[in-house]
């Protein structure tokens, strides 16, 4: 069995980058978890709290999954056309120390995939991700692009993927991705 980390960019209960992952989740190809994690806990990164108390629990926790996992999915809202602060945050802290970094995400496959209310898909966050990937030196999935929009018609008020159209643009994204693995 392969893993896969899950992390969503939002903390927000109702998520629907959360409930983008879940659906994921159950229409993953057989040899195939995710892992859901979340960035809820991780404080804002200050190389003074480092220094003095060194990385966070949770920090250390989610920087071990994806250690061990076979990839990552990101699933990235789009805040002010860019990438998401609570996101940027935990992958700063998940380079902490810089020598960690090779250890959690060198040659690490990372999927990107995006879930908005708007009309236009999470294309601008998922495009400002690109450098932060080069730089981590992860294997991003070039094998298209996962960008749900009007996430508030796809979803129900429970969070459950309603849309056929996109549960099967999903299961072929994922099925493509976990190819690569």
């Amino acid at each position: 069995m392969k893993t896969l980390i899950g992390l969503s960019g939002s903390l927000r209960r109702s998520s629907y980058n959360t409930a983008l992952l879940r659906a994921a989740s159950r229409l993953l190809p057989d040899g195939f978890t995710l892992d859901l994690r979340t960035l809820d806990g991780i404080p804002l990164y200050n190389e003074d709290v480092e220094t003095a108390s060194g990385i966070p629990a949770a920090v250390a926790a989610l920087k071990d999954a994806l250690a061990g996992a076979q990839g990552l999915l990101i699933a990235t809202p789009e805040y002010n056309n860019s990438i998401p602060g609570v996101l940027k945050n935990g992958i700063d802290w998940l380079t902490r120390p810089p020598q960690d970094i090779a250890k959690v995400f060198g040659g690490k496959p990372v999927a990107l995939l995006g879930a908005t209310p708007g009309n236009f898909g999470t294309l601008l966050s998922q495009t400002a991700w690109l450098p932060v990937l080069r730089t981590l030196g992860v294997k991003p999935h070039f094998g298209g692009r996962l960008m749900v929009s009007r996430a508030h018609e796809t979803f129900d008020e429970n969070g459950v993927l309603k849309s056929p159209a996109v549960e099967k643009q999903l299961r072929e994204y994922l099925a493509r991705f976990c190819k690569t693995l």
